[in-house]
Parts: C-alpha cells; sequence; structure tokens
C-alpha cells in the first residue's frame, strides 16, 4: 500500500473552528481511524472501505476522496466553502421594484 495524494485537498471541520485539510489517502485513513465511534454512521463504512481499496489500488484516489465527502456532509464535519450562498429576496410590490 502506498500513499496517493487528491487532486483537490477536502477541508473538514475538526471542532471550535479548527480546519483540517485532508490531501491524501494516508490522511484520509488517519482522520477516519481518529474519528470518535459514538458519531460513526453508514457513510463512514463506506468512505473507510473506499480508502482502504484506494490505497490497495483497487479503485481511483479520486472516488476514495469522493467517498470521503460524502461521509463528511452526512457527519456534518465538511468545511463550508469559501463562497458564501447568496440569495436574492423579492422586494415589495408598488415601488417599481426596489425597497422603499
Amino acid at each position: 500500500m502506498h500513499d496517493r495524494t487528491f487532486f483537490t485537498p477536502v477541508a473538514l471541520s475538526v471542532g471550535a473552528g479548527h480546519k483540517r485539510m485532508i490531501a491524501s489517502l494516508f490522511e484520509m485513513h488517519q482522520f477516519l481511524t481518529e474519528f470518535p465511534p459514538s458519531r460513526r454512521r453508514l457513510s463512514y463504512g463506506a468512505a473507510a472501505k473506499a480508502c482502504e481499496a484506494a490505497r490497495s489500488g483497487e479503485i481511483p484516489a479520486e472516488a476514495a476522496r469522493d467517498a470521503l465527502i460524502s461521509f463528511a456532509v452526512t457527519a456534518g464535519v465538511l468545511w463550508p466553502s469559501e463562497q458564501p450562498d447568496i440569495s436574492v429576496k423579492p422586494v415589495a410590490h408598488g415601488y417599481g421594484g426596489f425597497a422603499a
């Protein structure tokens, strides 16, 4: 088994506003091993299996990265994207489309 890096690292929240960048299969394995057992769900098992399969060369590293992202979303540990979502709300009618 050898370590392979991802094209784009995955940013994860590791508590109290701290970010951890996962850039390789080794780092992914380390993170998953350290993740609290009480918070593991089905997606954890899928991510762990994908990591091991990628480390042994059975699947591409990017497939394991995708499994890590899916796990992070369901576990609520995916770091928010750098670009905030912007929503546009309609304003009151009768003012030409502008708020009074």
